[in-house]
């Protein structure tokens, strides 16, 4: 059985996998023409067979599987688990657990930064993975068997490749580490999805909070529209045409039709009319309720600092065998020699602070030093060393 079209089949599937320590598990779904992502293909393998279900089916219904994924001693394996997590989430109202990433474990056993399924598949299963039909329209019925056999290779694989990273996890004593970032992925602030959070989104560097509270108020509309018609951002207002707005600031549908693609007759429309009510509600907040400014852009002495700090990130991240990315980014970085609490705090927290927090911090200090080993490589000292 690889296709699984009937109730009755899926409720049975499910309960012969809630006997087994694990599962793997991966999703179709197209997203191009919605705002919700549409779940196609669920695809399950336990540690003796493996099927996928299809959620499309006529008269199906997926209890069974939010039943198993409730399952507390069963552990739920994906590759790179946020955006199926994100579906599960906004379709069941929770999230399966306990879990483990293939791909973060991946990063924190050394493999590189978000390495894909199919490098893990090859060097870990030695497999090859054909995805010649990644791209297919996975809401079109009949399912063809090069599809299917596309879609279950990324669970019977999967099995293998957890398999041997538990067994790397275990040797080099970083359970706990991938047990940190599990606890993100599984909590659910991490996928609702707020429309007043919408214009965090938005690339801006003015720090004209006016203007501010316009790209804010317009990014929540447009989200909050996105959402109930179940449509692309971009298919309301495009984030070009919000910078537009926010920068003019239209109080007339004359106004708003002189911004690039927008037209009289949309202006005076329906939309035109609920943007330039945004507009007008955003210029009328008192000054306390705008949003604040961003901080200034990175001054000049910090860059130094920044490229000593991704030195030191990356000479870190060798010695211990783990993804730089894992640990931090370049805007993580700049914000650090910027002085920012809450991403210092952050990358003092856990293991990071073990690995590389605590270093950074005694870096900007004046406590740590970088220095040439002779060799061609580096070393790090404590300041005190060298007295």
């Amino acid at each position: 059985m690889t296709l699984i079209t009937d109730l009755q089949d899926a409720a049975a599937f499910c309960a012969r996998q809630a006997e087994a320590d694990f599962i793997a598990v991966d999703t179709e779904f197209i997203r191009d023409t919605t705002y919700w992502p549409r779940l196609c293909l669920i695809q399950i393998a336990g540690p003796k067979e493996a099927a996928a279900i299809d959620p499309l089916a006529d008269g199906m219904d997926l209890a069974p599987v939010w039943a198993l994924f409730d399952k507390p001693d069963l552990l739920k394996v994906f590759h790179a688990a946020r955006q199926d997590l994100e579906i599960f989430f906004h379709q069941a109202g929770r999230l399966p657990h306990p879990l483990f990433d293939t791909q973060v474990a991946a990063m924190v056993c050394g493999f590189g930064d978000q390495v894909g399924y199919e490098k893990l598949a090859n060097r870990l299963a030695g497999a090859r993975i054909d995805k010649s039909v990644r791209f297919a329209d996975w809401a079109h019925r009949p399912l063809g068997k090069k599809q299917l056999d596309y879609a279950l290779s990324d669970v019977t694989h999967l099995r293998v490749i957890y398999t041997k990273l538990r067994k790397k996890l275990a040797g080099s004593g970083r359970e706990g580490w991938l047990e940190q970032e599990m606890a993100v992925l599984l909590d659910p602030a991490t996928y609702a999805l707020q429309p007043e959070d919408a214009w965090k989104r938005l690339k801006s560097r003015s720090r004209d909070r006016r203007y501010l509270a316009i790209l804010r108020g317009l990014a929540a509309w447009r989200e909050r529209e996105a959402q109930r018609r179940d449509v692309p951002r971009n298919r309301i207002l495009r984030d070009e045409q919000i910078y537009d707005v926010a920068s003019v600031a239209p109080q007339t549908a004359e106004e708003l039709a002189r911004g690039r693609g927008i037209s009289a007759d949309f202006a005076r429309g329906k939309i035109g009319q609920a943007i330039l009510e945004v507009v007008a509600d955003s210029l009328a907040l008192p000054e306390e309720e705008l949003p604040p400014a961003p901080p200034r852009e990175q001054p000049l002495e910090a860059g130094p600092v920044v490229d000593l700090l991704k030195v030191l990130l990356k000479q870190n991240c060798e010695r211990h065998g783990v993804a730089q990315k894992l640990v931090a980014n370049a805007s993580d970085l700049e914000a650090l020699a910027a002085g920012d609490a809450e991403t210092r705090e952050r990358l003092l927290h856990g293991w990071r602070g073990e690995i590389f927090g605590q270093d950074a911090t005694a870096l900007m200090t004046g406590r740590l030093v970088l220095t040439g080993d002779g060799k061609g490589g580096l070393e790090t000292f404590e300041i005190e060393a060298l007295d």
